[in-house]
């Protein structure tokens, strides 16, 4: 009888509980068709949470048109700056190096320099001097990869960067320097072909001489005009590409000899020590009674002084 009614009371409790559900899930739903219709006819629904924009990628933080465009009829010298933080500079160095020779460019620069920042010394168990220093090393390089190549560099380039602090590209039109320096080196052409007639033609010792003479300088500003061109078209192939890196402040220990601990061990005892100061101080009596014997004229001026002031008072009296 007892078991009965223990599991009718339990079958209660488990009814009573399920129509407690149902009578709040009815509940919210008549609050949720009650909000519905008073919302007026035509209403927007509420705006859903605005999510958090994460940010881009390395590779699209790497990207720009001055890297990419092409216009007909222009020709683009290509620069671009990029600063960054690495885990170990060394290795980004090199594998940066690696990636530039991959890409069929070359390297300019390649600095590499060490700062200590904070530098504690304290004396160890030991008796070392332990030293214990932060510092930071930092690296600058510039490299010069195909100007057509320039945004892959810099997407494989993404692989390398922990943290991007700044970047800097730059596309500049040299249409109109190399218009420039094509007419100067037609105008210095026809200046040596013109002395060259000159030179040719019969006239006195005198006028050829100096004609000879034009003519050498006329071919040296062709020769300058031929190289300066021949620099502009290197600067379009090939982007330059300035690399500044660095990684985070490293900690390190460093152990030497203390010299004081090392006295104070190996230094004599205490009856030893005595022993010397009493000899010292035999020392410095004797340099002190020798010091008083070079002083004998003082004492014998000072002997004279006070027995003619003796004499003095007796004649006096």
């Amino acid at each position: 009888m007892i078991g009965t009614a223990l599991l009718a009371c339990a079958w209660t409790l488990v009814l009573a509980g399920c129509s407690r559900k149902e009578e709040a899930a009815e509940a919210s739903a008549d609050l949720a068709h009650a909000n519905l219709s008073e919302r007026p006819a035509g209403a927007a629904a509420p705006p859903a949470p605005a999510k958090a924009l994460s940010p881009p990628d390395m590779q699209a933080q790497l990207q720009s048109a001055a890297n990419t465009q092409a216009t007909d009829g222009r020709r683009f010298i290509r620069t671009a700056s990029v600063a960054f933080g690495v885990r170990d500079v060394y290795r980004s160095a090199l594998s940066i190096e690696d990636l530039v020779a991959k890409h069929g460019g070359f390297v300019e620069r390649n600095d590499i320099r060490t700062e200590v920042d904070q530098t504690r010394t304290h004396t160890g168990r030991d008796g070392m001097r332990v030293e214990l220093s932060t510092y930071t090393t930092q690296g600058v390089l510039t490299v010069r990869v195909p100007s057509e190549r320039t945004q892959e560099f810099l997407r494989a380039l993404a692989g390398q960067i922990e943290f991007l602090d700044s970047r800097s590209f730059e596309a500049t039109d040299a249409q109109f320097d190399l218009l420039r320096q094509q007419l100067a080196f037609a105008r210095h052409q026809d200046a040596q072909a013109a002395l060259a007639q000159l030179t040719s033609a019969p006239g006195k010792t005198g006028e050829k001489a100096d004609a000879l003479g034009a003519r050498a300088d006329a071919q040296a500003h062709r020769d300058e005009a031929t190289v300066s061109r021949a620099e502009l078209e290197d600067r379009i192939a090939f982007a330059r590409v300035g690399l500044a890196v660095h990684q985070p402040p490293q900690l390190r220990r460093t152990e030497r000899p203390d010299l004081d601990v090392a006295m104070r061990r190996e230094g004599p005892g205490f009856f030893a020590r005595v022993w010397e100061a009493i000899g010292d101080g035999g020392r410095l009596g004797l340099d002190l009674i020798v010091g008083v014997a070079y002083l004998w004229p003082l004492w014998l001026a000072a002997a004279l002084a006070v027995f003619g002031i003796r004499a003095w008072r007796r004649r006096g009296r």
